[in-house]
């Protein structure tokens, strides 16, 4: 019988402060969650309207949902981030078929450039302070 080595990382030191979370990665998922609620309630309206057959309403805007949802799950990566991007450009330029997308696409657009500058800064942040708590907690136990 053979033993396998595990390359779990060790446990902190009981007391120790937990690495902090991604305010950035939070930030971007929630913007592209929201988008696949925005891309059905678009899909409706084109639906609505009939600007295409409803089998390619229903098509690009399923399509469109499961995009967003999964780069959500790819952005413990630098690729989520880089579709998550190409979707803000792709949800802004789906105006071309839907006019109100304009707007709706550039709020969305916006809200993704703030989320990750301020994500971005929220990070910076909490790993300065993760590193002070972890030299406070080396140099008092």
């Amino acid at each position: 019988m053979s033993s396998q080595t595990s390359a779990a990382p060790a446990s902190p030191a009981p007391g120790a402060p937990r690495p902090p979370g991604s305010a950035r990665r939070t930030l971007a998922m929630s913007v592209l969650v929201s988008e696949v609620c925005i891309v059905l309630f678009a899909s409706l309206v084109a639906f609505g309207l009939r600007l295409a057959e409803p089998g390619v309403v229903w098509a690009v805007g399923g399509a469109a949902m499961v995009a967003c949802a999964i780069c959500a799950g790819l952005l413990r990566h630098k690729l989520g981030y880089v579709l998550g991007s190409v979707i803000q450009a792709l949800l802004l330029l789906s105006g071309l078929a839907l006019p109100m997308m304009f707007v709706v696409g550039a709020i969305f657009a916006i809200i993704w450039v703030v989320a990750l500058r301020v994500g971005g800064r929220i990070d910076v942040e909490r790993q300065e302070r993760y590193a002070a708590e972890l030299e406070y907690h080396r140099t008092h136990s």
